[in-house]
């Protein structure tokens, strides 16, 4: 686990730059999980409801395939990738506290089966290029207010 400006990204992970989601690819069957990063989550705040979409969904990049309620605000669930959802994680739906303690882990929310893998990933923030961006989002995020 990397920590960058206080908040833990991991690096096997590719991020989002506009919604705050991950992708992480498992190599050997393709299948992607999806979920939110920690500084997304803590500009939201504890979650208190999630819904995701139904498995066998089709889902498009920077659609909204659910929504997220927290203590500060009600957001989309925007998916970073298109393709088909083959799994969610439904102990969520009766308890969110997962993803506030463990948004990396435990706190996945859905996996598919992208489409498009290695042309919409290379839009998604991963290796040397995560340092700066988180820095800039902490930055940006603090100068707005939405954390401390």
């Amino acid at each position: 686990m990397q920590t960058i400006a206080g908040f833990d990204f991991p690096r096997q992970r590719h991020y989002d730059a506009a919604s705050h989601f991950w992708a992480c690819r498992d190599d050997e069957s393709s299948r992607t999980s999806i979920g939110i990063d920690r500084l997304g989550l803590e500009a939201l705040g504890e979650l208190a409801y999630v819904a995701l979409p139904d498995v066998g969904s089709r889902i498009e990049r920077g659609d909204a395939m659910g929504t997220l309620e927290a203590a500060k605000m009600t957001t989309e669930l925007v998916s970073p990738l298109s393709g088909v959802v083959v799994e969610r994680n439904d102990l969520l739906l009766r308890d969110p506290s997962p993803v506030n303690s463990d948004p990396y882990g435990t706190g996945w929310l859905v996996t598919i089966e992208p489409t498009d893998w290695p042309g919409e990933s290379a839009h998604l923030i991963s290796g040397p290029a995560l340092d700066e961006w988180v820095a800039a989002e902490v930055e940006r995020y603090r100068a707005e207010g939405w954390i401390d």
